[in-house]
């Protein structure tokens, strides 16, 4: 072991109850900041992973109609223009086959899904409602909606005769598998479907309004045979959508949006959150290096004595410096593994005991191992910057002043 290694591991053994004072609440931050970040880490997928279980990362459609001039008159001398909002009618996506190819080959896009889509009214005997209709083609949409995870009752099994329905809606009209179920659309499409299958995608209002059929049946009811109305888009990074979104909108000219802009609310949420994670652990590395600091100046002046022999028996400035260094290093990593089983024990706990009211886990927690190496370099780093002042302070100690105390 180097000299200075040795005369470091004297001076925290001499110091004992300040040493285990020190790691100790080196320990308690290191644990708080991993158990914090593995616990706002896994709440932020957990709500992401809500948002989007029932969405696609990006919609393409078809440009909405701009806003057209009236007419013109004259008022006083003056050219008045009256403008009219264009009603906002069902349109296709031009060509949507070439785009969705176009779509396909972007490095990020991981499936593009066509669909045909529109309003529409369930009925069942004298019960009806009115309804999302979304017709899509199982093979590529149900790797963005992983719809046969959500079934409730019956298949995820798509024909040009099933329907799928959400459990909110088959409650309201009293209906169960293999029930016929009558649809229509404004255009005048009607049709009767077999139930199929129900879905429940953890949100009311989604199991109320959504209602799934094979492409060709939503074609037919909306008038749209062989068209699509959206392409929905997810990603290999869902946080690159609005990126990938603006992308898409210059290279095809379609209207594509983003989740991250039509969940902007909740973006914005998420973003408050990872930046009180990043204060989080800022303030406790700040506390830990005052702790370190504070200590390491103490030992300074309980050992000045010490420090003064050792200089008068040759030993350098720069070894003086190390010493103390190696200290604050010591300190450091020690209280980072010991606050590493701290968090990691903590989080098993939490994983353990935590859980929902039908008894599943209520979040999955991510024991990274990158994560519980960061915090150990940062303690370690901490440490050493925590000690560099006192280190300094006591390779600058005068010999004969140091031995007089």
């Amino acid at each position: 072991m180097p000299f200075e290694g040795f005369v470091a591991i004297r001076f925290l053994k001499e110091g004992m109850v300040q040493t285990l004072f020190i790691v100790g609440g080196i320990s308690i931050g290191v644990g708080v900041i991993i158990f914090m970040s593995a616990l706002l880490t896994g709440l932020k997928a957990n709500f992401v992973n809500r948002v989007l279980t029932g969405q696609a990362h990006i919609q393409v459609i078809a440009p909405k109609e701009v806003v057209r001039p009236l007419r013109q008159s004259n008022v006083d001398e003056r050219v008045v223009t009256i403008l009219q909002s264009p009603l906002q009618r069902i349109k296709s996506i031009d060509q949507w086959q070439s785009i969705a190819e176009q779509i396909a080959r972007m490095p990020l896009v991981s499936v593009v899904s066509p669909a045909a889509t529109g309003a529409a009214i369930v009925m069942r005997g004298n019960a009806s409602q009115s309804v999302n209709l979304i017709g899509m083609e199982p093979e590529f949409y149900y790797n963005i909606v992983p719809l046969p995870d959500k079934m409730v009752q019956g298949v995820a099994s798509l024909t040009g005769e099933d329907v799928l329905i959400g459990t909110e809606l088959a409650s309201n009209l009293g209906v169960t598998v293999g029930d016929k179920i009558n649809l229509s659309s404004g255009t005048g499409g009607a049709n009767t479907l077999t139930l199929r299958g129900i879905f429940d995608l953890g949100n009311k209002g989604a199991n109320t309004r959504t209602v799934y059929v094979a492409m060709r049946s939503a074609q037919s009811l909306l008038g749209l045979t062989g068209l699509a109305t959206v392409l929905d888009v997810t990603l290999k990074d869902v946080y690159a959508a609005e990126t990938v979104a603006q992308q898409i909108t210059a290279m095809t000219q379609m209207q594509a949006d983003s989740w991250i802009k039509t969940n902007e609310q909740f973006f914005t949420a998420i973003g408050a959150q990872t930046t009180a994670n990043t204060a989080i652990r800022f303030f406790v590395a700040l506390s830990v290096g005052f702790g370190i600091a504070s200590v390491l100046v103490v030992s300074v002046v309980q050992r000045s004595s010490d420090i003064g022999i050792l200089r008068a028996m040759g030993i350098k400035r720069n070894q003086i410096l190390r010493i103390f260094l190696i200290q604050g290093g010591l300190l450091g990593f020690g209280g980072a593994v010991v606050g590493a089983c701290l968090g990691g024990t903590a989080l098993a706990l939490w994983e353990m005991f935590m859980r929902n009211a039908d008894g599943t886990v209520m979040f999955v927690l991510q024991f990274d191992a990158v994560m519980f190496t960061q915090a150990l370099l940062l303690a370690t780093l901490t440490g050493l910057l925590a000690a560099f002042a006192p280190a300094l302070r006591a390779a600058r100690l005068d010999p004969v002043v140091a031995m007089r105390g």
